[in-house]
This record gives structure tokens, C-alpha cells and sequence, in this order.
């Protein structure tokens, strides 16, 4: 724990001479003298347990003053608390290198099922969008709450030639962001997006003026984005990350497939497909994400599942000084109410 004002406790000295105060009323309060025949008569006088009730509430009242001490001096700890999200946007890899059959049954249709499971697993309440890259990239399912549209949009994934993920990153930015007039023509040199597949604001007359945030600031949406290539086409991704690193969008990256990659075939060409991680590492480093790694199917199912927490549950410093007042505030009452019930009256 720590403290946001640490000099508040300096007035915990003040508790000892409260305490002192205390004893010497104690003493100071006269005593009636009265006549009794014996020690026994006495000891049914001053009834049982009534020497430590008499303490008790002072006690109480007194740990109450501790505790809004503490509460004044503004406490932070390391809680693990609902996140805010409400937009997850996925941006899948649907190059062609994701035929390779190194991972059973292929590299896509594990990559579906795994995202498709994802989906269904995430609270009710997030929106999740689809964007789809590979020698292009686009949105293919809007934000929605309608996970039948979510996974529609996934088994609806086509191969290309290429691998665009700078694309991918600028698309999904565009769609978290629809009204900061983001160019995508200019950044990605798609010049040819369907108009049907574009965000309503591809391109603004009057754009609002871009204010950079702190990387990982934004608490409403993150992205999504796993891959099994090297980029060869599109927006380069370090610059794709530097735009969702100043807009302060987290994006969490999977390096999919094997390390070793293979050689594919198909149609007459061929190619050589591997992971680049350092690419994928670096993304998620700038943007205050996280890169994952996932050799097989059932590796990219565990880490949805860890992103699945992480993206609904995190740990972040947070400060409890309400809790200590409500607690402080407790106490009180408790003292009150035993004083009133044992005594008649609070003081």
C-alpha cells in the first residue's frame, strides 16, 4: 500500500495523549462513597462485564480516529477490478500463409474456432468488431453485442495474398475512432476499399485537431490482432502502432504458428512462411499491450482465454481512501450504538 499524502499520519501522534486524556478523566471522575456490608455486595454492585464495556466504545471511537487518519492520508493499492472496456476489435490475419497445415487442422481454421470461442466467452456487455487483413485490410462486422454476428463474420474469412498488419492496426483504429477523420486511402494506399466495407468517416471535410494521449490511456476499447507472418504490404506496423500508442489504445498481439514456419505451396507459387516476433513484440511494447505466443490450436485457445481475463479483470493501482472512511465511519456507529445500548446514552 501506498500513499498519495503520507504526511496526514504525523496526527496519529495525537491518538497516545487521547488516550492519555482518557486515563485522566478516568481518575479525576469523583466516586460517590457508599456502605456496604461485604466484598461480595460490592462486586453484585459494579455487575459483571461492565469493566470492559465501559472501554469498549472509547475503543472503538478511538481505532474510528486511526482509520480516518489513514483515510485522509489517500491509501493506493493493487486491486484486481473489472476493466471498462467496451469495444474489442479483432483483427484477424486471412493471408495466405495461413493454408499452412503446421497447425491441425490448418493455421485458419484453428485461428476461427479459437477467435469464434473467444467471442462467445466475453461478457455480454462488449462490443467486439471484426477487421480482416491480409494483402488489404477491412472491417468486416462493425462493433456489436450480437456474437451470432461476430462469428458469421469470422466464417466468412477469405485468403490473400500478402500480409498487411499495419493495415490491420490503422482499419481498427478507424473503426474506434470514427469521428477523428483518420485517411486510410493515404496511410494503407488502398484506393480501392468497397464503399460498403468503409467506415462512414473515411474521409472528413474538417477533421477535429488530434491531441496525443499517454500509450494505454484509453479506457474503452483495445485491439485484438494475431499473426502468423512477416508485414510485406500496407501501412509499415511501427507506424501503425505509433498511431494507437498516441491515442492511447492498447493492442494485445499473437504470434501464431510455428517458430521454425514451412514452405507452402499453391497454385503454382510458392513461398516461406515464419513468425516474426520481434514485429508482433515490439506492436504490443509500444502500445502498453502484450505479445502472446500460440504454437498450436490449443495454445491460441489458452491464450484467448488469458486475454480474456486480462481484457475483463485487471490489476491496477486504486485508491481506497472511500473504504477507509466507510469502515472509520462503522466504527463510530458500532461505539454508539453499544454506549446507547449498555449506558442509555452515547457519551
Amino acid at each position: 500500500m501506498t500513499l498519495v499524502w503520507p504526511e496526514m499520519l504525523w496526527l496519529a501522534l495525537v491518538l497516545p495523549l487521547l488516550v492519555l486524556l482518557y486515563v485522566w478523566l478516568l481518575r479525576r471522575r469523583k466516586r460517590p462513597v457508599l456502605k456496604f456490608p461485604s466484598l461480595a455486595m460490592v462486586k453484585q454492585a459494579a455487575g459483571k462485564g461492565m469493566n470492559w464495556r465501559r472501554h469498549l466504545s472509547p475503543a472503538l471511537l478511538l481505532a474510528a480516529l486511526g482509520v480516518l487518519i489513514v483515510a485522509g492520508a489517500r491509501p493506493i493499492v493493487l486491486l484486481t477490478l473489472p476493466t471498462q472496456q467496451q469495444t474489442i476489435i479483432l483483427a484477424m490475419d486471412v493471408s495466405g500463409s495461413m493454408r499452412a497445415a503446421d497447425v491441425t487442422p490448418d493455421r485458419i481454421t484453428a485461428s476461427q474456432a479459437a477467435a469464434k470461442t473467444f467471442a462467445k466467452e466475453l461478457p455480454r456487455g462488449v462490443r467486439i468488431g471484426v477487421v480482416a487483413y491480409g494483402g488489404t485490410a477491412h472491417l468486416v462486422q462493425p462493433p456489436t453485442l450480437n456474437r451470432e454476428d461476430v462469428i458469421a463474420a469470422i466464417d466468412r474469412f477469405q485468403l490473400q495474398r500478402g500480409t498487411a498488419i499495419g493495415s490491420g492496426i490503422v482499419v481498427a483504429l478507424d473503426t474506434i475512432f470514427p469521428d477523428a477523420g483518420i485517411d486510410l486511402s493515404e496511410i494503407t494506399g488502398q484506393l480501392n476499399m468497397p464503399r460498403a466495407l468503409q467506415p462512414s468517416t473515411l474521409a472528413q471535410a474538417d477533421p477535429p485537431e488530434f491531441k496525443p494521449v499517454a500509450p494505454g490511456s484509453h479506457g474503452s476499447a483495445v485491439i485484438v490482432l494475431p499473426s502468423d507472418g512477416q508485414n510485406n504490404l500496407g501501412a509499415d506496423p511501427m507506424d501503425a502502432a505509433q498511431m494507437a500508442a498516441s491515442r492511447g489504445v492498447k493492442v494485445f498481439t499473437v504470434g501464431f504458428g510455428t517458430k521454425d514456419g514451412e514452405t507452402l505451396e499453391f497454385e503454382g507459387w510458392s513461398m516461406r512462411v515464419h513468425l516474426d516476433e520481434d514485429t508482433l513484440k515490439k506492436v504490443a511494447n509500444l502500445t502498453h499491450g502484450e505479445y502472446f505466443y500460440a504454437g498450436s490450436g490449443a495454445d491460441l485457445k489458452k491464450v484467448y482465454e488469458a486475454l480474456n481475463s486480462r481484457l475483463v479483470f485487471e490489476r491496477r493501482e486504486t485508491e481506497v481512501t472511500a473504504l477507509f472512511a466507510y469502515l472509520a465511519a462503522l466504527l463510530m456507529l458500532v461505539a454508539a450504538g453499544l454506549s446507547l445500548w449498555w449506558f442509555g446514552r452515547i457519551a
